[in-house]
């Protein structure tokens, strides 16, 4: 492995720790707040938190994976790794969603008046407002550094941000006496959790199942066509992750062309794909002959 893709993983492991270290305090402060005051709405939304801080340690799980060299088992390399370890993070998300509706449900059954005071506005004010900051930070870094695991993350936050709003709602209707608010934001709230499992599972089942990484074709058939030799470009397909193209094309050229100049022609293709779109690491391209050229 080079330096560079070293220096990659070690950054994302870096924002990954810090992140983790600040879901994990926002998270104990709504828990413990929300167990004293007996607002199901708040707790529940502090599991959220805490589920974001166990998914931060699935995503450094799944990048010690991803980060290691290519190998005779793996000649594609490791990165789709992080791709599957982020089904971790949707996976987590569900158990927790269904675990919050729960609450909620118990709550309308059997139910229980929250004791709120200024304090739990204080504290859930500037937990979203953490979040707030964290969100940002790690959707924009996953977005420079192509990693799926920080942007699956940035999107788990972003989920605790809406469910910490909804949770501020809620704790204005308490103080006015209107109790039922709490198991039904509670409920909402799983909701959230849920949608969010489903766009993290979403995106990253395009990666694992291969689909087409790169949509607007034209752009290879443009790049290929500006090179001399080639007569016409078809049967163009991509896969993997956007920071780890695979791409194969086939490429017509003169049948009476000599095998080294099909080669220079192949490598030629190869090198102006690369330079026009960096994300492609790989490109296989299949000659034939065209018989009018």
């Amino acid at each position: 492995m080079n330096i560079n893709t070293k220096e990659h993983f070690r950054h994302i492991r870096r924002i990954l720790i810090a992140v983790l270290v600040l879901n994990w305090l926002v998270a104990l402060v709504k828990i413990i707040y929300g167990f004293v005051s007996k607002c199901s709405s708040m707790t529940a939304d502090g599991f959220h938190s805490l589920s974001d801080g166990a998914s931060n340690i699935i995503s450094l799980i799944g990048i010690h994976f991803a980060s290691q060299p290519r190998d005779s088992d793996h000649p594609y390399g490791h990165k789709k790794y992080e791709t599957f370890f982020s089904l971790g993070i949707a996976g987590l998300l569900c158990i927790v969603s269904f675990q919050v509706l729960l609450e909620g449900i118990r709550r309308i059954l059997k139910p229980v008046i929250p004791q709120i005071d200024l304090a739990g506005f204080i504290i859930m004010v500037l937990t979203m407002i953490i979040n707030i900051l964290v969100m940002n930070y790690e959707y924009k870094k996953g977005k420079v550094l192509q990693s799926d695991i920080l942007v699956s993350d940035s999107k788990h936050t972003k989920a605790d941000i809406l469910t910490s709003f909804s949770v501020i709602i809620t704790l204005f209707a308490i103080k006015s006496g209107y109790y039922i608010f709490d198991p039904f934001a509670t409920i909402i709230i799983s909701l959230f959790i849920a949608y969010s499992a489903f766009q993290i599972a979403r995106e990253s089942s395009k990666v694992l199942c291969d689909a087409a990484a790169i949509v607007d074709t034209k752009r290879i058939v443009d790049i290929v066509l500006s090179i001399k030799g080639i007569g016409s470009c078809h049967k163009i397909r991509s896969r993997g992750r956007p920071d780890d193209i695979h791409l194969d094309l086939h490429v017509q050229v003169n049948p009476n062309m000599h095998m080294d100049e099909a080669h220079k022609i192949s490598y030629a293709i190869e090198e102006a794909i690369k330079k026009d779109i960096p994300q492609v690491t790989d490109v296989v391209v299949h000659m034939e002959p065209k018989e009018k050229f």
